[in-house]
């Protein structure tokens, strides 16, 4: 019987994968990558051939059909992202539901790996017995309101954070949370330049302003009760 397999890959550093992953992207019919370049580069470093297709958030009904084919057809596929864990925050989401409605009987099976989310939390040093986790934060709508959730919350809240509005981001907690909560943001986890800033998001912002190049990569924010 064939199977869908989701798949866990490296959030920056290419080792980060397990044997299990490894050893079912080779045996797999074919891989559905968010890019085909990213992914490239996963198989040449550890010496994978199998077939790779594009699906990402701009794939049309298409795309889609022709997936549900394909494992009409008994093919065995798997999912993965650029970084990390498919279907958070991610729109390999989408495509798991729409297998789980038209093949109630495919087994679906999780390959877990890297997250950016549990791999900062884990270095954080705060409060994770019970967390929040926002994704991306809207760029418009319901943003503000998102932020009043952060301030107004008891639990650790977590979301990420793109290059390009960390800054906006900070100015957004100290309107809004000022010196009352610890922020953490984490950035290019896994990858070369790797680096914990923590404190109020004022101080954060100040740091990040007097060093422009610590305002480039990928965050994880995170804010807690101090």
């Amino acid at each position: 019987m064939s199977a869908f397999y989701v798949i866990s890959t490296p959030i920056g550093n290419l080792e980060d994968i397990t044997l299990r992953a490894l050893r079912i992207l080779k045996e797999v019919d074919l891989v559905l990558c968010e890019d085909t370049r990213v992914t490239k580069r996963l198989f040449e470093k550890h010496g994978i051939t199998t077939h790779m297709q594009s699906y990402h958030a701009q794939s049309g009904e298409a795309k889609v059909e022709l997936i549900l084919e394909q494992i009409a057809e008994g093919k065995t596929i798997a999912l993965v992202t650029d970084a990390g864990t498919p279907g958070i925050s991610d729109p390999g989401s989408l495509l798991i539901s729409k297998i789980r409605e038209m093949h109630p009987d495919l087994k679906i099976v999780s390959v877990p790996g890297p997250s950016a989310l549990t791999a900062a939390l884990s270095i954080a040093g705060v409060p994770t017995h019970e967390f929040i986790f926002l994704g991306f934060m809207p760029h418009k709508k319901g943003r503000e309101t998102l932020f009043k959730e952060i301030t107004s919350s008891e639990r650790t809240m977590v979301f990420y954070e793109s290059t390009h509005r960390i800054l906006k981001t900070l100015e957004s907690l100290i309107e809004h949370v000022g010196t009352s909560k610890k922020v953490t943001i984490v950035r290019e986890i896994t990858k070369i330049y790797e680096e914990v800033l923590q404190g109020t998001a004022e101080e954060i912002l100040a740091i990040l302003t007097l060093t422009p190049e610590k305002q480039k990569g990928e965050f994880v924010v995170i804010v807690s009760v101090i």
